[in-house]
C-alpha cells in the first residue's frame, strides 16, 4: 500500500507538491520509502515526522533536504543536511526521534496496545525548518501505520494462577517455535517485542513478573518462570523441542539462571538469547526487590555452572553501557564456557557507542529516562549511547538475532 497525498499548491503555480510513502503500512522493523516531487528543482525543504503517544506527549524527527534536478526528494536516496539527523538514512525520521520542544523531562517511547498501530505524520515544508511545525501548514502530508503485530494475527490473555502474562499466537495448522519474552528490572508487562516476534512466526510470551510485594518466597519466584516456560512448551500449537528465552537487561541474568539452576527446564532443549548480558544482580530473593548493584556476588551464584549450558547463545553487548558492565561480564561468561569446552555455542555481539536500551529496530533512542526505583523513589536513569550508533547497532543487532533464531528454531 502506497499513500499519496497532494499538498498546497504554494511551491509552484501548476502542480502542487506530492509526498508519497511505501508502504505506508508496515511492522515497525520494515524499512519505507517517503518521497517528495512537483518541487522546483534546487528547494529546501524539510521532511518531518510527528507521533502522538499513548501518554498523549508528541514526538518528532526532521531533516533538510534540496530537491534535485527533477524536483523530487528522496529520504532512502538523498542526503539529509541538517535537522535530527543528517546523511543519507532512510529511516531517520522514526530513529532519531525525540520529544518536541517543552516536554517532560525523561520521556520515554514505549507501546502499550500491541493491537493498534503507531501512527507517524510525515509532512513537507517549505525550507528548512527546526521549530514551529505544529504552527505552519505543511505543503502535503500522509499519515503511516507502524505496527508490532502483523494485522490479523489474534491475541490473548492468561490467567494461570499467579502467573499473570500475555500470549500471542497466529492461526495456522502448523506449530510454532516458542519464546519466552523476559524484559527487565523496570517491571510491568511489556508486550510489544513479543507482538513483534509473533508477526516473525514466533509464539511468545511476554511475561509480567517485577512487581514490589507480589512474590513471598524464592522458591515461588524460580516455580514462576518454570511455569511460565512450560506454558510455552507445552501449548499445543507451540513445538516443545523449539522453545528459547529472549532476556533483556535483568531479564538476560534471569535466563542465565535458569540455565544453571533449573531442574524442571533442560537447558540441552532451549536457546537463550540474551540482549544484555548479566546485569549486576546478587541471588534471587524476593522478586520485588532484588535489584542489587553487586556484580560479583551474581557470578558467585552463576560463575560455576554457566559452563552447563549446552545449547545456543547470543549475547549482544554495548560499550556504552553506562547502567551495567556488559561487556566485562561476557568476558567473564566467555572464560567459563572456554574452560568447560563450549565456547563454539557463544555468540557475542559488539557495539561501540550504544547504550543498555537494545530494542527494535527504528526505536527512539533514550539515554536517560524516568525510573521508578524498588522504594518507590522516581529517578533519572542513564542508560547510555550516542543516537547514531545506538539505532544502527538496534537494526544490525536485530537482522542477527533473527537470523540465530531462524537457525537454531
Amino acid at each position: 500500500m502506497m499513500a499519496k497525498v497532494i499538498g498546497l499548491s504554494t511551491m509552484s503555480d501548476t502542480v502542487a507538491p506530492m509526498l508519497s510513502v511505501f508502504p505506508s503500512r508496515a511492522l515497525v522493523d520494515e524499512n519505507f520509502k517517503v518521497v517528495v516531487e512537483n518541487l522546483p528543482p534546487g528547494s529546501p525543504v524539510t521532511l518531518h515526522s510527528l507521533h502522538q503517544c499513548e501518554d498523549k506527549h508528541y514526538w518528532e524527527a526532521y531533516g533538510h533536504y534540496i530537491s534535485n534536478h527533477r524536483g523530487t526528494v528522496s529520504v532512502t536516496d538523498d542526503l539529509s543536511f541538517g535537522g535530527t539527523y543528517t546523511g543519507k538514512e532512510a529511516m531517520g525520521l522514526l530513529w532519531s526521534m525525540r520529544p518536541v520542544p517543552g516536554s517532560r523531562e525523561g520521556l520515554r517511547l514505549r507501546k502499550r496496545n500491541v493491537c493498534s498501530p503507531l501512527l507517524v505524520n510525515i509532512s513537507v515544508y517549505r525550507g528548512h525548518v527546526v521549530e514551529g511545525f505544529r504552527e505552519q501548514a505543511p505543503l502535503a502530508s500522509s499519515l503511516t501505520e507502524r505496527w508490532y503485530m502483523a494485522p490479523g494475527g489474534p491475541c490473548f490473555y492468561l490467567q494461570v494462577h499467579y502467573l499473570k502474562n500475555y500470549f500471542l499466537v497466529f492461526f495456522s495448522f502448523c506449530p510454532f517455535p516458542g519464546l519466552l519474552d523476559v524484559w527487565g528490572g523496570g517491571g510491568g508487562l511489556v508486550e510489544y517485542r513479543s507482538a513483534l516476534l509473533g508477526s516473525h512466526g514466533y509464539a511468545s510470551l511476554a511475561l509480567e513478573y517485577f512487581a514490589p510485594g507480589e512474590l513471598k518466597s524464592s522458591d515461588l519466584e524460580f516455580n514462576y518462570f518454570e511455569t511460565a516456560f512450560n506454558i510455552v512448551k507445552d501449548h499445543p500449537q507451540v513445538m516443545p523441542d523449539k522453545v528459547g528465552i529472549f532476556g533483556l537487561s535483568l531479564g538476560a541474568s534471569l535466563t542465565l539462571l535458569l540455565a544453571a539452576e533449573s531442574s524442571i527446564i533442560k537447558v540441552s532443549d532451549i536457546l537463550f538469547v540474551l540482549c544484555v548480558c548479566a546485569i549486576k544482580i546478587g541471588p534471587l530473593t524476593h522478586i520485588g526487590l532484588f535489584y542489587k548493584p553487586t556484580l560479583k556476588s551474581f557470578f558467585l551464584v552463576i560463575s560455576f555452572k554457566v559452563g552447563r549450558i549446552n545449547c545456543p547463545v547470543m549475547v549482544v553487548n554495548s560499550h556504552d553501557d553506562q547502567n551495567m558492565a556488559t561487556v566485562e561480564s561476557s568476558e567473564d561468561m566467555a572464560q567459563m564456557m572456554r574452560a568447560a569446552g563450549n565456547l563454539h555455542l557463544l555468540t557475542r555481539l559488539y557495539y561501540p557507542d550504544a547504550g543498555h536500551l537494545i530494542e527494535p529496530p527504528y526505536t527512539p533512542h533514550f539515554r536517560a529516562t524516568k525510573f521508578v526505583k524498588d522504594t518507590k523513589e522516581k529517578v533519572i536513569l542513564l542508560w547510555g549511547g550516542q543516537t547514531k550508533p545506538h539505532s544502527d547497532a538496534q537494526e544490525d543487532s536485530w537482522k542477527k538475532i533473527l537470523a540465530f533464531l531462524e537457525q537454531n528454531l
